[in-house]
């Protein structure tokens, strides 16, 4: 049975991507590979927004990225604000916090953004300066919730304090502008909107942010940013590197570039609104607020009387659907169901045909076949068509929205 994969990541990778691994390996410390990292830093930059940031690239996961970005900007003793939006925004508080920094969090309430004001209030009121840096989500695939970081650049520039973004779920889903916002180092992975494999994480970092890391008294080995900019500037990553998966995020990049990056932003943004349409036809509450719903992720509450982990596992099974559930307090509360990867509108319409049987075989009250029209209706209107482009059969959508036949 094929499986289609709607988690929030590690996603569908096209077969192109997939062959790109198969490629005989080559020399990391050779010209070939040099010529393969300059070509994904070119690639990449237009994606982060930046023309002024060095980008590094390392062998692990957005983690490992976040990891490498927080003990090499700041040091034990260090205080920092933190405004999560859900499990990995907490993760980044833990990493700080073991590495000897005191955090406090500006939490925000579940299913949404981040307050702007209370954001703009709590470092108003840090007139000390005690805060040496603020960590930010991007995008929170565990809620389903996205934060407007063109709102909050402008909130933390007025303070001065180094921000750090974790845009592991969120980069090259929507427009992001590093120079511009002036943030200072902005992580993503190789697993997400880029639908490549596992295994490469990336951070853009800005020369205030170099300086900081330079000062930095962490102790740090793999993850020495300085080290791996060293390396960097030759074209290489400071250990041994995962070819075979950069080769592989070559291609994703050229992919990416070939559709171009308005279209891949409207056609994430469009399957999450098809399937906000189909939860809500199935009578299924969806978890975001609205002005706060991902364009990657979408999140709803579980029905009264539906075991989560039996309703995840049958559509595996069973349907061949692969959904995600909650996290920490969300766990078996929520489902959460993924658009990025290469997928299309045919898959997404089968994945809601799935579900909606599948609460069927719990009994929820669901109108049959009203969760798949609730869906096809978005994609016939919002789907990418420009004026005059008139009736598109299926296929033709399909190949609009994902830039990839099938």
């Amino acid at each position: 049975m094929r499986q289609l994969l709607f988690i929030p990541g590690p996603v569908t990778v096209s077969e192109r991507v997939l062959a790109a691994m198969n490629r005989p390996l080559i020399d990391h410390r050779g010209p070939k590979f040099s010529e393969l990292v300059e070509r994904i830093y070119a690639r990449l930059r237009p994606i982060f927004g930046t023309q002024e940031a060095e980008i590094v690239l390392l062998g692990a996961s957005g983690t490992g990225g976040l990891e490498a970005a927080i003990a090499n900007a700041f040091s034990p003793g260090d205080t920092l604000l933190a405004a999560p939006m859900g499990a990995f925004g907490e993760r980044m508080i833990a990493i700080a916090r073991k590495y000897g920094m005191t955090v406090d969090a500006l939490e925000a309430r579940p299913g949404f953004a981040v307050d702007p004001r209370e954001f703009a209030q709590r470092l108003n009121d840090d007139t000390e300066h005690r805060y040496r840096g603020i960590l930010l989500t991007h995008n929170e695939t565990s809620t389903g919730v996205q934060s407007d970081m063109g709102e909050l650049a402008a909130i933390a520039q007025a303070h001065g304090a180094l921000t750090i973004v974790d845009s592991v779920s969120g980069l090259g889903a929507t427009d992001f502008r590093m120079d511009e916002w002036g943030y200072d180092i902005v992580a993503g992975a190789s697993q997400k909107v880029l639908a490549a494999p596992p295994g490469v994480a990336m951070l853009a970092i800005s020369p205030r942010a170099w300086n900081a890391i330079e000062a930095s008294k962490t102790p740090r080995f793999y993850f020495d940013l300085v080290k791996a900019r060293e390396f960097a500037r030759q074209g290489q990553m400071p250990w041994t590197s995962p070819v075979s998966t950069m080769f592989a995020l070559d291609v994703a990049l050229e992919q990416y570039e070939h559709e171009g990056a308005p279209a891949i932003h409207r056609r994430l943004a469009t399957y999450a609104e098809a399937i906000r349409a189909a939860f809500a036809a199935l009578g299924l509450e969806v978890f975001s607020q609205p002005g706060a719903h991902s364009v990657t992720v979408v999140t709803a509450k579980i029905p009264d009387g539906v075991d989560a982990a039996g309703l995840l596992r049958g559509l595996q099974e069973e349907r061949g659907v692969t959904l995600a559930g909650g996290q920490l307090d969300l766990k078996g509360k929520i489902l959460r169901m993924g658009t990025m990867g290469d997928i299309s509108q045919t898959d997404v319409l089968a994945a809601i045909g799935a579900i909606e049987i599948a609460l069927l075989g719990y009994g929820v009250p669901v109108r049959v076949g009203a969760a798949g029209k609730a869906a096809l209706s978005v994609f016939l209107n919002l789907g990418g068509a420009t004026p005059g482009d008139g009736q598109k059969s299926s296929a033709q959508m399909d190949a609009q929205t994902t830039g990839t036949s099938r």
